[in-house]
């Protein structure tokens, strides 16, 4: 995976569908992106605070593969389906839990989950909710619209930066909604 690597930044510090393509973007140990609204040590997705907002914010950093926009039939650029990192060259739905992701220089994520995907995304481009969310041939849910994260250790994260993909001590569990 030493082709792995960061195609897009970006952030919003307000709680709006599309993130705004940065030159960097600065994470934050244990808190997330600096300037972005999900920015917190708890919950700061409005759905989730207003259900317990003393929860541990386990979707600091939304990451998607830019191989993903390929997939689709809808035009996308990087930041504007949420996400704060776009990557490309590696397979971030097949990753378990707890994967840690070195980013640049610096910084390094672990995976909490899936993103679960919502109705906005068809406010965005009517019809790309059904192709981010599909079954399997044995009827099983399958999410497609990126992984969730929380820093582990701070620093800034470039387009062109290298990922190095560190795996977890088995037992693996695979990646669930969070």
């Amino acid at each position: 995976m030493t082709s792995a690597r960061v195609v897009g930044v970006s952030r919003d510090g307000r709680h709006r569908f599309s993130k705004e393509p940065e030159d960097s973007i600065r994470l934050v140990t244990g808190l997330g992106v600096e300037g972005d609204a999900h920015f917190g040590a708890t919950v700061q997705h409005l759905s989730r605070v207003r259900r317990d907002a003393t929860q541990p914010n386990l979707r600091q950093v939304h990451l998607i593969h830019r191989e993903l926009f390929d997939e689709v039939t809808a035009e996308v650029g990087p930041g504007q389906l949420g996400e704060n990192i776009t990557t490309e060259g590696v397979d971030l739905l097949g990753l378990p839990r707890g994967t840690r992701l070195s980013v640049g220089d610096a910084a390094v994520v672990e995976l909490t989950g899936l993103r679960n995907p919502c109705v906005q995304i068809d406010r965005f481009r009517p019809g790309l909710l059904k192709e981010v969310v599909a079954t399997d041939e044995d009827g099983a849910v399958v999410r497609k619209a990126g992984v969730m994260a929380v820093v582990i250790a701070g620093g800034v994260v470039r387009p062109g930066d290298r990922i190095e993909v560190l795996l977890p001590d088995p037992p693996l569990e695979a990646l669930a909604p969070v």
